[in-house]
């Protein structure tokens, strides 16, 4: 059955199409508006990305990974990359409030204070950071307990 392609369920192929007529749509929305800084802005953010933060994640999840295979624990590195990842994200998508670039459209447009999102964004990396230690000291203590006891 080599070279056959699954056509997938009617339902599939309906999702499918909507989310592609959505996608469509959302672009025409979004280009119709200023398509050059649009443009300019996906250019530079995948510039910036490749270029810039790219090296910088690498190297220092390359550090994470070497400073704890001394103590041979490798598997422990996903207890950092997790939190890490998911505090990356949130700042990457809120980055312009977090650091207040726009403020003053923001009260504008919605009448709230714009001051709370730095705080609000390094309390949730504690909280993301404190659960993902809590699940690594669990996981240990339950691996502890698994353990047959040691014979003198």
């Amino acid at each position: 059955m080599r070279g056959r392609v699954s056509i997938g369920s009617p339902l599939q192929l309906l999702l499918l199409c909507c989310s592609f007529a959505l996608a469509a749509y959302a672009g025409v929305r979004l280009l119709a508006g200023d398509w050059f800084g649009v443009a300019l802005w996906v250019v530079g953010a995948a510039l910036l990305h490749d270029l810039v933060l790219l090296p910088l994640y690498a190297a220092a999840d390359r550090a994470l990974v070497r400073g704890l295979d001394g103590v041979r624990r490798r598997e422990w590195v996903m207890y950092a990359r997790v939190p890490a990842a998911l505090s990356g994200l949130l700042l990457l998508v809120w980055f312009p409030l977090i650091t207040g670039m726009v403020e003053d459209r923001y009260r504008s447009a919605t009448g709230l204070p714009p001051d709370v999102f730095l705080t609000r964004w390094l309390l949730i990396t504690a909280v993301l950071f404190a659960c993902s230690a809590l699940s690594l000291a669990l996981r240990l203590r339950s691996a502890a307990k698994r353990r047959p006891p040691k014979v003198h």
